[in-house]
């Protein structure tokens, strides 16, 4: 099914969002694709300042992917709705195989070569065991152009930063190998608009501090 089939069924928004904030591993950046972790306390918080603004907005579905992080973001705003999340493997984060858990900076010492030609083609550079990012694109806009067609209201997307750049490049006409130059920070919302003639991508990687539409921020919002 093409975008332009998937957006039919009249003018809607569909909300795009990273997870909240992980318990990160000590010892700087590493590798986290298939990783099960949770949100920190500063995630969950993210959460319910996302749950307030909902509030106002209103949604009809939810759905995310069934890592905990992505599924804990996605309950939070869903029981402010008292609607079902519906948890999709093909939305989960890239898997990123042999290196999953490693420290960028131990891979960059260790195999620089492999460091090196990941750095130059995201796209298509597979780590041992695990997915290109041509890959993930394969596995997910299947289910986002699922969602997109199957619902006729106003649907909220939990995922993960790799998951949200490859269906943004994707409705963008953008080069899949440019994908890290879209932001997309822990809780950082994108909104799409789908229309009879396909998509458009009307924010990228707004953070929670986003404007109501009443002027009140997000997080002002929030009770705790």
């Amino acid at each position: 099914m093409t975008a332009k089939e998937s957006a039919k069924g009249g003018d809607r928004t569909i909300y795009l969002l990273r997870h909240g904030e992980l318990l990160q591993p000590s010892g700087g950046k590493h590798y986290i694709g298939r990783s099960d972790l949770a949100l920190s306390p500063v995630g969950m918080h993210q959460a319910r300042q996302w749950q307030a603004f909902f509030s106002e907005v209103g949604l009809s579905d939810v759905f995310c992917s069934d890592l905990q992080r992505s599924l804990q973001t996605a309950r939070v705003i869903a029981e402010g709705h008292r609607l079902e999340v519906v948890a999709l493997p093909e939305l989960r984060e890239v898997d990123l195989g042999a290196w999953e858990g490693l420290a960028f900076e131990t891979l960059r010492v260790t195999d620089p070569r492999a460091y090196e030609m990941r750095g130059r083609d995201p796209a298509g550079y597979r780590p041992p065991s695990g997915e290109s990012f041509a890959d993930l694109q394969a596995r997910v806009m299947p289910a986002f152009e699922r969602i997109a067609a199957q619902c006729t209201g106003t649907p909220l997307i939990v995922a993960h930063a790799g998951v949200n750049r490859v269906i943004l490049c994707h409705l963008l006409g953008m080069p899949l190998n440019h994908l890290f130059r879209i932001g997309q920070d822990p809780a950082g919302m994108n909104i799409i608009e789908a229309r009879a003639g396909g998509f458009r991508v009307r924010a990228v990687n707004l953070p929670v501090t986003w404007r109501l539409p009443g002027g009140e921020s997000a997080g002002a919002t929030s009770s705790s």
